[in-house]
């Protein structure tokens, strides 16, 4: 990458340990943080003006997944924020928490946008962003064309190849994480050892919500993953042709190149601009 696009990239970018990223105090607190202090209400962020970001969390996560990057984009730009909890996920519960099939998630995304914005006389900017579950939700939410002005489409870490391919071991993935915890503490402890997060100040604020108490007092998975199984090929079949038949500008945010599949890598070689960090 030339250092002049690298500068214009990374212009606006926090420097590498910067406070605005660890504002959990000690070192090693693993203490729970409450979404009061990342979002302004339950509803939507930073009142009633402004473009709309559509986050979408991935399986088994929550909304709060996506609280320090709620911070940062409102303290950057006026906008608004709709980051709910989609299905069997953090405090939403309906009267079937079991069916995440793509047709059901995607009613529920559409009505979500609709009751909060629908009655709005002039549909606001969208831009729609979903990582892994919530990725490949995004897409085919902006396919159906239902979503007014949608201005963008965010997907992170999820294309329909590598998806298809890791589904032969994601059970045993599944069945290898500890069961119940004892405490939140050692919950959120778990998400900074494991990997799945190395910002502590993230899962501080999310891990609490992928877990609730159970009746003898340890803490346990929200949402039992290995129930979704019947609705994984369903959310990932097809994706690759579904984003790029989307209308709306794009953008793919993967680990390496080396996850794009056939269809992508063609498309993305002759008609997509492709940056390397």
């Amino acid at each position: 990458m030339s250092a002049p696009l690298r500068e214009v990239l990374t212009r606006h970018l926090p420097p590498p340990g910067s406070a605005s990223l660890h504002r959990g105090g000690r070192t090693r607190d693993c203490s729970p943080l409450t979404w009061e202090q990342f979002f302004d209400e339950n509803r939507t962020v930073d009142g009633t003006e402004g473009p709309v970001f559509y986050l979408l969390h991935g399986g088994g996560y929550s909304g709060l997944t996506w609280a320090c990057l709620a911070v940062e984009l409102s303290s950057r730009i006026k906008c608004r924020l709709l980051v709910p909890d989609l299905r069997g996920h953090g405090k939403t519960h309906t009267e079937d928490d079991r069916d995440l099939s793509a047709e059901r998630q995607v009613r529920d995304i559409i009505g979500i946008y609709k009751a909060v914005f629908g009655e709005e006389s002039e549909p606001p900017l969208v831009c729609v962003v979903g990582h892994s579950m919530g990725g490949a939700m995004a897409v085919h939410t902006v396919a159906t064309n239902e979503i007014p002005n949608v201005v963008a489409l965010v997907v992170i870490d999820v294309v329909e190849g590598s998806a298809m391919d890791a589904l032969g071991g994601m059970m045993t993935f599944l069945r290898g994480r500890p069961s119940s915890f004892e405490t939140q503490e050692k919950a959120i402890a778990w998400c900074l050892q494991s990997g799945a997060t190395r910002n502590r100040e993230a899962a501080r604020i999310s891990m609490p919500s992928q877990v609730v108490k159970a009746d003898d007092g340890k803490y346990v998975w929200r949402i039992d993953l290995t129930d979704t199984e019947p609705f994984w090929i369903g959310w990932f079949q097809g994706l690759s042709v579904k984003f790029l038949s989307c209308s709306p500008p794009k953008l793919l945010v993967l680990a390496g190149v080396d996850r794009l599949d056939k269809d992508l890598t063609v498309r993305t070689h002759f008609y997509y601009s492709r940056v390397v960090f």
